[in-house]
């Protein structure tokens, strides 16, 4: 009984948050979607507070704000700059496809690697300023890309990688429960399989090549085409993975409560963390 109801209470806030976001995403102008866009990077920091071993919360929540606005201070924020892909913004996206590959093998080794950080404090500070200023920036310059020529082009970027994640999400969970044996991370997130893994990345690939023939997103070719929605996709398993092996660290379930039957913003935007800057990286050097 009460799985159905946390059911319900997961539908009836998907149905509300997905076309506010779809909406936000696509009709805000931009000055006002890098405001919401830093409000949710924000309140993502907020609940990685949980994570770090600081008296206060709010306290905790300065280093984070100070270095949001300090890269946007440093980085340009003019659409023109953003969608070409300037050194320093490659820059950060680099950094944040590395942190991924770090965070994986921190994921696929845990509990070992908690060794390494969990009595660190600014180690989890810096882990969670890796996870989410990449992924500010991320979305800025897909949705920045041809919005001279056409406003909504970046918009339909966004839109696909977040249709490539709820699709691979989608293709994991019903695979991993009809096929799954082997565990991926058992130690991190027991429910995750290769398996899992593999459906997901087929679904993810099959949806993403009709999402961007739909909406007429170029791509180099389809081999580009192909091996970006597998990294990406590889990217938002380790997204979930690494959000989770930090929830376990640190004895939390869901990392708020401010999504009704989703948890918080953290649980819901985990994939996008590591997706985005991943796919905006290649996509925006291959295209």
């Amino acid at each position: 009984m009460r799985g159905r109801s946390l059911l319900k209470q997961r539908i009836i806030t998907a149905l509300i948050l997905a076309p506010l976001v779809i909406a936000g995403i696509f009709y805000l102008p931009f000055p006002a979607f890098v405001f919401a866009l830093a409000a949710v990077t924000l309140a993502g920091f907020w609940e990685w507070t949980q994570f770090v071993d600081a008296k206060s919360r709010w306290g905790a929540m300065l280093v984070p704000t100070l270095v949001l606005g300090g890269t946007m201070m440093w980085l340009p924020l003019d659409v023109a700059t953003l969608s070409q892909l300037a050194p320093p913004h490659q820059s950060m996206l680099l950094v944040g496809g590395i942190w991924w590959l770090v965070a994986s093998l921190l994921a696929m080794t845990y509990p070992s690697s908690a060794t390494l950080w969990s009595k660190a404090t600014s180690l989890k500070y810096l882990f969670g300023l890796l996870t989410l200023i990449p992924f500010f920036w991320g979305v800025l310059m897909l949705r920045a890309v041809n919005y001279a020529e056409s406003p909504y082009h970046g918009a339909k970027l966004v839109l696909l990688v977040c249709i490539l994640v709820w699709a691979a999400d989608t293709g994991a969970y019903f695979t991993g429960k009809r096929f799954g044996k082997r565990k991926m991370a058992p130690s991190v997130s027991p429910n995750k399989t290769v398996e899992g893994l593999i459906g997901g990345a087929t679904l993810a690939v099959v949806v993403t090549w009709g999402s961007a023939a739909l909406m007429d997103i170029p791509f180099v070719s389809v081999g580009s085409l192909l091996l970006i929605s597998v990294i990406t996709v590889m990217a938002s398993v380790l997204g979930d993975l690494v959000e989770s092996m930090f929830k376990r660290a640190a004895g939390v379930k869901d990392s708020g409560n401010l999504l009704p039957g989703h948890g918080g913003i953290l649980d819901r935007i985990d994939s996008l963390t590591a997706a985005l800057p991943v796919f905006a990286l290649f996509y925006l050097w291959l295209v």
